[in-house]
Formats: C-alpha cells, structure tokens, sequence
C-alpha cells in the first residue's frame, strides 16, 4: 500500500488549527448540517398540503420512504469515501448533490416525480450530517471536541423548531414570489446550498493523505439489497400489514442482503465499506449500541410530541413548532453546558448516563399526559427532552470516535450517524404502529364511556351525520374533521388520541430505560489532546504507519 500525500490546501502547522481556523471552518460545516437537520422537519409539516397539491395522498408517504432510503444508504458510503479521497470533495459533492435536488423537488409535477427527485436529494444528504461530523472530529481534540459539537446540536435543535414553523408557513400560502407557495418547502434550500458551497470551498482547507485502497462497492449493493426492503417495510409496513406476503418478502429479502453484506464486509477486511474489526473494540461497540437505543427513542418522542400537541391540543404545525422551543432550549443549554465540561475535567461518560437517564425519565412523565394536561407541563418535559438529548447525542459519537484510529475517523462517525438512522426509522415505525393500532379501541371506549352522558347524547342527536361516521368507522388517518367538530363530541376521540400516545410514551421510556443500562457499561477511555489530523501529521513526519489512538 502507497500513500501520497496531497493537500486540499495550506495544510495547518502540524495538523493544529487556531480556535479561529477551526470557527471559520464550522461556520461551512454548520451550513451544511442546517440543510439536512432542516429538511427533515420542513417537509414532514407540508407533506399533507403538498400530496393534494399534486393530487397524490395516497403515494406521500413514498416521497418520504425514497429520501429516507437514499439519505440512510449513501451515509456510509460518504465516510469510507472521504477516508480514501478526502473530506472537502466529498462535502461539496454531498452539497451539491442536495442542491439539485432541491431545485428539482421544487418543480416536481407529480408524486411519483417528487419520490424521485427526493430520492436524489437524499444522495446529497446522507453526507452532510456525517462528513461534517466526520471534519470536526479531524480538526479538534477529543479533549476539546465537545464544545464544538454543541454548536452542532444547537443547529439540530433550531432546526427541529424552524422546520414545522417555515413549512406551516409555505404550505399555508398560495404563491410567494410569484411561486406556488408548497415549492418553497424545496426551494428554500437553495440560498442556503449556495452559500454553504461558497463558505466550504473558500474554507475548508485540509490537508489529506491519499490511501490507495479498493472502493467496497460490492459492500455498497448488498449494504442496498439488505436495506432497501427492511426501510420500505419500516415505513409501509402498517398500510401493508406487518403479517401479509409483501411484508413478509421483504424481511427475507432484507434479510438475505444484511448477510450478503456482513459476508462481503469480513472478505474486504480493512477496505470494507464499514470494517468489522471497529466492533472489536469494546468502547465504540458499546457506544454505537446505545446510539442505536437512543435513535429509536429519541426519534419516537420527536414524532409523537408534535402529533399530541397538533391533534389533542389542536396547534397547527407552525404553532407545534414554537411550541417545541423548550426542547431547543434544552439541547443548546445541555450540549453547550457538557462541552465545555467535558473539555475542563476530560469526563464523558456521565453525561451520556445523565442524558439517557433524563430521557426516559421525560417519556415515562409524558406516559401520564391527557386531554387536560396543561400546556405548560408539556413543554417542561420537553425541556428535560432537550437536556438529555443535548447531553448524550454527541457524547455517544465522541466515545465512539475516540476508541478508533485517526485513518478511521470518516467511517467511525459515519457509522455513528448510520446506525442512529436505523434506530430511529425502526423506533418511528414501532411507535407509530402502536398508537394506530391502539387508537381505534382506544377511541371506541372513550365513545362507550360517553355517550351514557345526557351532553354526549344530546350533542349526537344535533349531529346525525356525524353519528352515522361513528356507526361506519372513524378515519384516523385524517383528523382535520376534529377542529370543526362540536367539542363535546370531539373530546372522546381527542381522548383516544391521548391515551394511545400515553401508550407511545410509555414505550418509548422503555426502549430508553435499556439504553439507560447499556450506558453503564460503556467504558470510559481518556481523551486524547491531539486531534486525528495532528495524529496523522506526527506519524508521517516520523514515517511511520498512523496507529491507534494514544490513550
């Protein structure tokens, strides 16, 4: 094996940057991940208005499966590309690639074109949370990481808060400059692509050390083949029916894939594209098992909280959106808090203990909410939500990446970002399939209870249409009917609602509750004060081969 050394600019004296470099670098890096953490949450608020704009409802939720197949599939791709070819052109490829995608989604004038211009995009995005997350673990020291990567989740937290508010607000007009006002859902990306990569390519100038090695694309297809039918059952599997023959197809051929791919993996050894022997050590095994815990989670919370505060409390989904600025809060005042702690004491792991552990205890408080819980109450909880995310996300990929070699880095954290992936997108389509599953009787029961009450009754008998729905089934699906709905006869549905989310939340603070206890068992190594490109720069000054992390 050769290795050349190639500069993607003025390398930094000894791989060290200033505070300053590293700033001006991150505000390229925090463009980036604004996109990916935006997109997520800007179009899930405008996906109802944007299926009956192109008269395709039924198809809206495919939209969302390509992009989350695309998004999930291309992440660990980007981190062993970068490894091989280099941070910066990777990041501008994820850029672009999300740009055009954007552009294009923006002109869709079909379903079936959206699901296909989304599944472009998602090319672009898989690389954007990773590869920035991969850079700044380049750049800083362990020891000093944490205080940069605050600044990370403070964007994730804006953006979970902005996404609802600006997709309320586009899919709620009719035009805006002229354009159709749903398009700018997509659009608006594109400014903020732009200028991300203008502030990448003048910024982000790092050197790298080209290592001539095989690209695992075997590892790619059946990574694909393994994948791409378990994502489709996660997110069609309750129209389908977890039981029936398309389901079941899907699991065997998922199946089959996963493997294929573990197979391919162990043959391609330290050229796979996700190398097996990263699971040999102890620390990074651990940590990628409970951010696998955690995503399930913490992405099962984020789903429900909106649907509870829209559907049982009626806020529309911009006013969801401001709503939910507790848990930004939290995150910022949490991650900013353990940074900088983390950076002083070189301490970790009780943080992620603390996070997860306050996790949980939120979810098992949302457990007890009601149609009557005040609003109040809820967004403190959400607040506790936002400290234990902001204390253990980025705790859990700093344990992980610091167990690993610097020539790693790139797979390590994309592994990191690819397994919280599949926790979350298995933890959403658990959870949704509990609170669709047990609605209808939950619903059925509060109806029984109430309409023995003479208001009930009374309230019915002015309703007759409304009473003949009841007789041939509700449609939970679609719940836009409850705002017009006399309240008293709403109140037992929105009762419904409320109990079979106290069911997701119990759930949910279970699922935490294991990754609680898992979180003990990770190892707590010292964090190195030298960052992976200071390690890199050492050892070929010294001509020797980059070893493991000193510890």
């Amino acid at each position: 094996m050769s290795d050349t050394t190639t500069a993607e600019g003025a390398a930094a004296t000894k791989g060290r940057l200033s505070h300053r470099q590293i700033l001006t670098i991150l505000s390229g890096l925090m463009l980036g991940m604004f996109l990916a953490a935006l997109d997520q949450t800007i179009v899930s608020s405008s996906m109802r208005t944007i299926a009956d704009e192109l008269h395709g409802l039924s198809l809206q939720a495919w939209a969302t499966t390509a992009y989350l197949i695309t998004a999930t599939l291309s992440t660990p791709l980007y981190g062993k590309l970068s490894d091989l070819y280099g941070r910066k052109p990777m990041y501008l490829t994820a850029i672009s690639l999300f740009l055009v995608g954007s552009l294009a989604s923006g002109m869709a004038t079909s379903m079936y074109e959206l699901a296909a211009f989304r599944a472009f995009q998602g090319l672009g995005a898989g690389g954007l949370m990773s590869l920035a997350l991969a850079i700044i673990t380049d750049i800083t020291a362990p020891r000093e990481r944490s205080k940069y990567q605050g600044y990370f989740m403070a964007v994730f937290g804006i953006s979970s808060v902005a996404g609802p508010v600006v997709g309320g607000f586009f899919a709620g007009i009719d035009s805006f400059a002229g354009i159709t006002g749903w398009r700018w859902v997509f659009l608006v990306n594109v400014p903020i692509a732009l200028a991300a990569l203008a502030v990448v390519s003048k910024v982000l100038n790092l050197p790298h050390t080209r290592v001539e090695q095989k690209v695992d694309y075997w590892g790619a297809v059946t990574l694909a083949v393994g994948l791409v039918p378990l994502l489709i059952v996660a997110e069609q599997g309750r129209e389908w029916g977890w039981g029936s023959a398309a389901s079941i197809a899907m699991y065997v051929i998922g199946g089959l894939g996963v493997v294929a791919f573990i197979w391919q993996e162990r043959r391609m050894g330290d050229a796979a594209l996700l190398p097996l022997r990263l699971f040999n050590r102890p620390v990074f095994r651990m940590a990628t098992l409970v951010t696998v815990v955690q995503g399930a989670g913490m992405f099962g919370a984020m789903m429900s909280l909106p649907l509870y505060l829209q559907i049982v409390k009626g806020a529309t989904p911009t006013q969801a959106g401001l709503q939910m600025l507790p848990l930004t809060l939290g995150i910022m005042v949490a991650s900013l808090t353990s940074g900088r702690l983390i950076s002083k004491t070189g301490r970790y792991k009780m943080f992620a203990v603390a996070g997860i552990g306050l996790m949980a205890a939120a979810l098992f408080a949302l457990s007890t909410i009601t149609v009557d819980t005040s609003l109040n109450l809820v967004m403190v909880i959400a607040f506790v939500i936002g400290l234990g995310l902001g204390a253990s996300m980025q705790t859990l990929v700093l344990a992980a990446t610091n167990d690993v070699r610097p020539q790693d880095i790139g797979v390590a954290t994309s592994a990191a970002t690819f397994f919280r992936q599949i926790g979350g997108t298995a933890g959403t389509a658990v959870f949704l399939s509990i609170l669709f599953g047990t609605v209808g009787d939950k619903i059925a029961g509060a109806v029984r209870s109430a309409i023995s009450t003479p208001a009930y009754a009374a309230a019915l008998a002015q309703h007759p249409e409304f009473a003949q729905q009841l007789k041939s089934g509700l449609d939970v699906n679609d719940t836009s009917f409850l705002s017009s709905l006399d309240p008293t006869l709403a109140r037992p549905i929105l009762q419904g609602f409320a109990d079979s989310m106290s069911t997701v939340f119990l759930v949910g603070g279970i699922v935490l509750t294991v990754g609680f206890a898992l979180v003990w068992f990770l190892k707590e190594k010292p964090l190195s004060d030298k960052s992976a490109m200071e390690q890199r720069a050492e050892a070929e000054e010294e001509g020797t081969p980059t070893l493991a992390l000193a510890h």
